[in-house]
């Protein structure tokens, strides 16, 4: 996991693999203000965005997940919310199996999870395996607007 602040990426790119560097540039360059929600290619396939609006939930109302064949940036355009990390652990209890088909899994405990708080301009790039659980709240609900990144691990 890398955590980060769009306006320090000339800083942070020197640390990153290159198609991660990519889709930061991305979104470092792109006026969200105008951009619907939806999806938008990057790279084609290997690299695309997600614009994202959502209402923050309690912790506990969330998802943890995780990705084997893709990288996930989160990046946070208005509103805040807190992201719960944990580095994979064998003891965590998935919840549901959507690997083969969604590259998602979901799990019902995680071992150790700590928690991230993004406000707009912060991003967070969780790698293969790492399990992260986005949207929950900080304080009380509030709309959220974000994009994911996918990017493909195979670019590594």
């Amino acid at each position: 996991m890398f955590f980060g602040n769009i306006k320090n990426l000339d800083q942070d790119k020197k640390v990153l693999p290159q198609a991660v560097v990519k889709g930061l540039e991305y979104l470092k360059n792109t006026d969200f203000s105008n951009v619907a929600v939806g999806k938008y290619e990057i790279d084609g396939t290997q690299i695309f965005a997600l614009v994202q609006e959502h209402q923050t939930s309690p912790k506990a109302e969330r998802r943890a997940e995780a990705h084997v064949k893709n990288i996930d940036i989160q990046f946070v355009i208005d509103g805040s919310e807190m992201i719960g990390f944990a580095l994979p652990d064998a003891s965590n209890e998935v919840l549901e199996d959507l690997l083969e088909q969604k590259d998602n899994i979901f799990y019902k405990t995680v071992k150790d999870e700590m928690d991230l708080l993004l406000t707009s301009g912060n991003y967070a790039v969780f790698f293969p395996e790492e399990v992260h659980r986005p949207c929950c709240q900080f304080g009380d609900n509030r709309q959220l607007r974000k994009v994911v990144v996918k990017i493909a691990a195979n670019l590594l």
